[in-house]
């Protein structure tokens, strides 16, 4: 180890071990910078994978909605006439016939309930105020030959309201959906 003391005029210079050298700030700052924007890319592509499993959440739902209403179809002969989602979950577990009459006795269940969340915690089977929920825990959206309406859409309307939570509700002339809204551009169809 060499030393200069600082006596009248003298330097004192030490050479110290590696082991004892410290870090600068500007060092300190530049790691803590580096990690903070490692953390940032990570998160991020974390919620954009989250948000891409409920995009494809919402599309296997969708799709297995409508499977059950052609089966609905089969069975009655027509889709669910109503615009409210708490009725064709109603239809969907054989409670309700196209036009809105209770059926008495109850219909088959055509959809595995199990496999769908609900707006609110309950049993569909038994209250009839619950509607299917989309991965954001919105009411899937539904119509079809709404009464009063002059409906030439030779189909169901069935979408997600998507991530924003806000949708444009009014259908275009016929019953076909205003998918150019702009509220509507993130929404999830079923059958468009």
């Amino acid at each position: 180890m060499m030393c200069l003391r600082r006596n009248r005029g003298m330097v004192e210079r030490s050479v110290r071990p590696l082991s004892w050298r410290a870090f600068t700030l500007i060092e300190l700052l530049t790691v803590i910078t580096i990690i903070g924007i490692l953390s940032g890319i990570v998160i991020g592509v974390g919620l954009h994978a989250s948000e891409s499993g409920k995009v494809a959440r919402a599309k296997v739902e969708l799709a297995a909605i409508s499977s059950a209403l052609e089966g609905y179809k089969r069975q009655y002969g027509d889709y669910p006439r109503t615009n409210i989602s708490a009725e064709l979950l109603q239809a969907l577990v054989g409670k309700l016939g196209p036009t809105r009459i209770t059926l008495n006795p109850q219909g088959r269940v055509l959809l595995d309930l199990a496999l769908f969340n609900t707006d609110v915690a309950g049993d569909p089977l038994t209250n009839p105020a619950l509607s299917l929920a989309d991965p954001w825990g919105h009411a899937y959206s539904y119509a079809y030959k709404i009464p009063g309406s002059t409906w030439t859409n030779s189909s169901f309307v069935l979408y997600s309201i998507g991530t924003d939570g806000q949708d444009d509700a009014t259908l275009a002339t016929g019953g076909y959906p205003n998918r150019d809204a702009e509220h509507n551009l993130d929404n999830i169809y079923a059958n468009i």
